[in-house]
């Protein structure tokens, strides 16, 4: 009778042991495939402010908000009207409502996976570009300068260039095409 209950026992912790390790598995590939809460799904699309994607989408990338946060963005806007070496003249009205767009959706204030990862990797740092988040340094690790520095990426900064659908917020490897 008790080797019985010790099997019936060794089979139920057997059970409750991988259903545990099946659920504790945060997998990388958590895929943007539908499977995100409606609030994520919606953070994580493309850029819904056509102020923003017009003004910096002319130049660059428009980066989603949730990729910086706010005090990045604010540093960003404070440096107008010089950007990267660039003059940027925005009148206030203009600049207003983009710093109001990306500070209001900035990875300190969205609940997106990816921007609490940024979150967690700045450890209260403010860069100011995106290919210096600790967190996206880590997921690129592995290409080499050389790569990055071809004229069809140019650099880390260009998201667009690899990753085929970074404009609708999709970074996963599942979207990845390294040019020639």
């Amino acid at each position: 009778m008790n080797r019985l209950k010790y099997s019936i026992l060794a089979g139920v912790m057997f059970i409750l042991f991988f259903a545990g390790a099946g659920f504790a598995d945060d997998d990388e590939h958590d895929n943007d495939h539908g499977k995100h809460h409606s609030h994520e799904k919606r953070q994580s699309e493309s850029v819904s402010n056509d102020t923003y994607a017009q003004e910096c989408g002319a130049c660059h990338f428009a980066y989603q908000p949730w990729l910086l946060p706010s005090g990045s963005w604010e540093k960003i806007l404070e440096e107008l009207p010089s950007h990267f070496g660039e003059d940027i003249p925005l009148d206030e009205e203009t600049q207003k409502t983009i710093n109001q767009y990306l500070t209001a959706n900035a990875a300190d204030r969205v609940s997106v996976k990816r921007s609490r990862k940024i979150m967690k990797s700045l450890r209260g740092n403010t860069p100011v570009r995106v290919s210096e988040i600790p967190y996206i340094f880590e997921k690129h690790h592995d290409l080499d300068a050389a790569i990055l520095a071809r004229p069809s990426i140019g650099s880390l900064g260009n998201c667009i260039a690899c990753h085929t659908s970074a404009d609708q917020g999709h970074y996963d490897d599942d979207y990845v095409t390294i040019p020639r």
